[in-house]
C-alpha cells in the first residue's frame, strides 16, 4: 500500500467519512477504469459496498480481485474477513484469513483484535455443528480466554486505541464478569470520554445503584447526555428517571386527599364523636395552608432544583409519552376531589366518603404496576 495515496483515493476516502458511499463508489470506478489492477482503490471499493446495504457479495468479489493483484495486501484481507461475515454461510473461513493476517503483520494491533471479536463465535459454532446441543461452561470459557488472549496482545500492542478494549468487555460480560466490564468501562471513557456504550453503561449502573434518588438519576443522564447526544439507552434512562419525578406527585396529591377526609373526619374510630357538619369556612380556607405547604417544598421546590435539561425532558415526556399524561390526570382528579371534599359545606358524610374513594381508587389501580411505563 503506497505511503501517498492518489488524488482520487483521496477524495473517495473523504467522501466516505462523509458517508456518501455511492459518491465514493464512482470516483474509485472512474479509478479502475484508469488502473484496473489499483488494489488500494479496490480495497476502498470493497470497504464502500460493506455499508451499501445488500452488496456485501460485490464487496468480497471486490478484495477477493484485490488480493489477486497483491496477495499480502493487509487491507484487502481485512476488507474480505468483514465481507466473509456479512454474505452469510462464510463467517468461518474468516478465522484463516484473520490468522494470514497476524502472520503477515505481527505488530498490526487491528488484526488480533478482530480475531479476538470474532474467534469465540466461530468457535461455539464449529462445536455446535461438532457435537449437537449447546456448548459446554467449560468449552465456552476456553473459547472465551482464547479470544481474551488475542484482545491482550492487540492491547499491548496498541493500548490507546478504543476496539481492544471494546472485545476484551464484550468477552468479560460474557463470561459474567463484572469487575471486568467496569475497568474496561473505565479504560475505554478514559480514551474516549464520549464513548456512547460505555457511557451509557456507567450512567446506568450509578443512577440504578442503592438509594439514588430520581432527581439524581435525572441529573446523571443529562450530564451524559451533555458529551453523547445521540444515544438512545441515555436518552431511556433520562425518561426513566423522569417519569420516576412525576409519580411523586401523586403522593403529595394523596396526601392532599387524605387531610380532606381528616378534616371532616370520614372515619373514626368506635367511641369517638366526629366533628360537627358542615364545617366552618375558616376551618375550610385553613386547609390548603398545609396542601400549599406541600406543593411548594414537594413538587415546586424540587423542580426548580432539577437541572434544566431534566426540566425541558419532563415537559417533552408529557408530550410524547401516555402513560406521564395519565399520572398527570390522576394527579389533577385525586386534587380536585380533595378540594370537593374540603371546601363544600357538608351536612352529612356519605357524599364526601364516595367522593374520597372517587379520587383515591383510580390512581391506587395503577400506582403499583406503571413503575416502568413510560409509552
Amino acid at each position: 500500500m503506497s505511503t501517498t495515496p492518489h488524488p482520487a483515493l483521496e477524495r473517495a476516502d473523504a467522501l466516505y467519512e462523509l458517508r456518501r458511499y455511492d459518491e465514493a463508489k464512482k470516483v474509485l470506478g472512474q479509478r479502475l477504469a484508469e488502473v484496473p489492477e489499483d488494489a488500494d482503490a479496490l480495497v476502498r471499493l470493497a470497504r464502500c459496498h460493506l455499508r451499501t446495504e445488500g452488496e456485501a457479495d460485490q464487496a468480497l468479489a471486490a478484495a477477493e480481485q484485490a488480493l489477486a493483484f497483491a496477495p499480502e495486501h493487509i487491507g484487502a484481507l481485512i476488507q474480505r474477513a468483514h465481507a466473509l461475515q456479512a454474505v452469510g454461510g462464510r463467517f468461518l473461513e474468516t478465522e484463516d484469513v484473520l490468522r494470514e493476517v497476524i502472520r503477515l503483520a505481527p505488530e498490526y494491533w487491528y488484526g488480533y483484535a478482530l480475531l479476538g471479536d470474532w474467534l469465540y463465535r466461530i468457535r461455539v459454532i464449529r462445536f455446535v455443528k461438532a457435537n449437537g446441543g449447546e456448548v459446554t461452561r467449560e468449552a465456552m470459557d476456553s473459547f472465551l480466554q482464547e479470544s481474551d488472549q488475542l484482545a491482550l496482545t492487540a492491547v499491548r500492542l496498541a493500548p490507546e486505541e478504543v476496539y481492544p478494549y471494546e472485545v476484551r468487555w464484550l468477552i468479560a460480560e460474557l463470561a459474567g464478569d463484572r469487575a471486568r466490564t467496569a475497568e474496561m468501562d473505565r479504560i475505554i471513557l478514559r480514551l474516549d470520554p464520549g464513548h456512547s456504550d460505555a457511557l451509557a453503561r456507567q450512567t446506568q449502573a450509578a443512577a440504578g445503584a442503592p438509594g439514588v434518588k430520581a432527581a439524581e438519576a435525572a441529573a446523571l443522564y443529562a450530564d451524559a447526555l451533555a458529551a453523547t447526544p445521540d444515544s438512545a439507552p441515555l436518552r431511556q434512562g433520562l425518561d426513566q428517571a423522569s417519569y420516576r419525578l412525576l409519580r411523586g406527585v401523586r403522593w403529595i396529591a394523596l396526601l392532599c386527599l387524605a387531610f380532606a377526609a381528616a378534616m371532616l373526619d370520614l372515619w373514626t374510630k368506635d367511641g369517638v364523636v366526629p366533628r360537627a357538619l358542615p364545617v366552618s369556612l375558616g376551618q375550610r380556607l385553613w386547609y390548603f395552608v398545609p396542601v400549599a405547604a406541600l406543593w411548594a417544598v414537594g413538587a415546586l421546590l424540587r423542580y426548580r432544583r432539577l437541572r434544566t435539561g431534566v426540566r425541558y425532558n419532563l415537559r417533552s415526556l408529557v408530550r410524547r409519552r401516555r402513560w406521564p399524561r395519565i399520572v398527570l390526570g390522576q394527579t389533577a382528579w385525586a386534587m380536585l376531589c380533595a378540594v370537593v371534599i374540603s371546601q363544600v359545606p357538608w351536612s352529612d358524610r356519605t357524599v364526601p366518603r364516595i367522593v374520597f374513594w372517587a379520587g383515591l381508587v383510580p390512581t391506587l389501580a395503577t400506582i403499583w404496576f406503571d413503575r416502568k411505563k413510560t409509552d
